[in-house]
């Protein structure tokens, strides 16, 4: 009897179907709109010399963001709070953190989060003239907080966290690219951040999908096309060997809230070995008024 059963085949479906891959996730840009998201964000840097005692520094601040429609997109009001930072474990003063608590960094995205400018860059050399006039003698920081340069940083990070992410279905083992850089010796150097949906996950601000993050420091010779177009779209850059790097994306899909970021970067220069850590993770969001 076992034997006969064995070899038959039914014309039913199994009661319990082999199990296959999830279903995608949708990652539609819906941010929570007008109500204050706070993140905490920390950044280490650490520079190891052969024969020298390694060398660290830490930033550390908390962010407050809020979301408005504006002009058939979004507008993104970014404050920075407390901002700290500690060099071998001192803390030291920061011109760069007093300028950050003075103005507030202002982005206009389309309606799919697509980044379309910076307005108001000039309100940073504003802050910074409150802090130090010019001639002064800060010309790194005063380079640092032009429109101009302003404008590719903030371009470059949101498209680096949300660039082939946002508006389309992710699969388990998906993968994605953006360009970044991680500046070595005074000098940025390009590479391929890859990023690979590794399934999802149940979070405070509720169920987010989780990404994987490594480097490539080559265009492989069988490149995907999309990543192809991400390498173009972000000018062709020639991207530096050597560097490498590990991290972890969680970003919520039922209303956009990222819900955590952590990223190593590891480059080697002519001054050293540079470990970039950097990590953000959401706090709070604010409960909805009456």
């Amino acid at each position: 009897m076992l034997s006969l059963v064995a070899g038959c085949t039914s014309r039913y479906p199994p009661l319990n179907p082999a199990p296959g891959l999830p279903p995608p996730v949708r990652l539609d840009f819906k941010p929570p709109v007008d109500r204050l998201l706070t993140e905490s964000v920390r950044a280490t840097r650490t520079l190891q010399r052969e024969g020298q005692p390694e060398v660290r520094d830490e930033a550390a601040f908390t962010t407050e963001t809020r979301f408005t429609p504006s002009d058939g997109g979004w507008r993104v009001a970014q404050a920075v709070r407390t901002p700290r930072q500690v060099h071998d474990g001192q803390d030291v003063p920061s011109l760069s953190g007093a300028v950050l608590e003075r103005f507030t960094l202002r982005m206009q995205l389309a309606a799919d989060g697509t980044f379309v400018k910076l307005v108001g860059p000039e309100a940073a050399q504003d802050a910074l003239r409150q802090v130090a006039p010019e001639g002064t003698g800060v010309p790194e920081v005063e380079r640092f907080f032009t429109p101009e340069a302003l404008e590719t940083r903030a371009r470059r990070e949101w498209e680096a966290k949300y660039a082939g992410l946002l508006q389309r279905n992710l699969v388990e083992g998906q993968r994605t690219w953006a360009v970044d850089v991680v500046t070595v010796d005074g000098e940025e150097r390009a590479y391929l951040l890859e990023r690979t949906v590794e399934g999802t996950r149940p979070t405070t601000f509720g169920d987010a999908v989780v990404l994987s993050l490594k480097c490539l420091d080559t265009l492989p010779p069988k490149a995907p096309a999309e990543l192809r177009a991400a390498w173009t779209e972000a000018g062709s850059p020639e991207l530096a060997k050597g560097v490498t790097c590990e991290g972890e994306q969680v970003v919520a899909w039922g209303r956009f809230i990222p819900v955590r970021r952590l990223l190593k970067v590891k480059a080697v220069g002519k001054g050293g070995t540079l470990t970039l850590t950097t990590e953000s993770q959401a706090e709070a969001l604010q409960e909805e008024g009456p």
